[in-house]
């Protein structure tokens, strides 16, 4: 990570990013953990378990937190989990969050 002042993170607005994530990620608390971890980077959005395997969802809140949580989905997950890849598709700029916090959906 670069330096850069935190101040005015007002300024970068911001996104919402889909995320599918491959490998070993369901039975292992993965939703529970990417919850807390986005909660904790202040962030709103949904996670649930697809009916092949993976895991998937939505990304909110600012890019800088938000990169930070898809770093997070890509090299560590839940102590149990094995992440083989995790991609992320449909970025873009939104005017406001759309989900109120990050839910678990069944």
């Amino acid at each position: 990570g670069g330096g850069g002042g935190a101040a005015m993170a007002e300024d970068e607005g911001l996104v919402s990013v889909d995320y599918e994530v491959s490998g070993k990620v369901q039975g292992v608390f993965f939703r529970k953990y990417t919850q807390g971890e986005a909660k904790r980077l202040g962030l709103v959005g949904w996670v649930q378990n697809t009916s092949h395997g993976t895991v998937q969802g939505q990304i909110q809140g600012p890019p800088a937190r938000v990169r930070e949580l898809q770093e997070w989905l890509r090299k560590v997950g839940s102590p149990q989990s094995r992440i083989s890849r995790a991609e992320f598709s449909n970025e873009k700029k939104i005017k406001a969050l759309e989900h109120k916090e990050f839910q678990i959906l069944k």
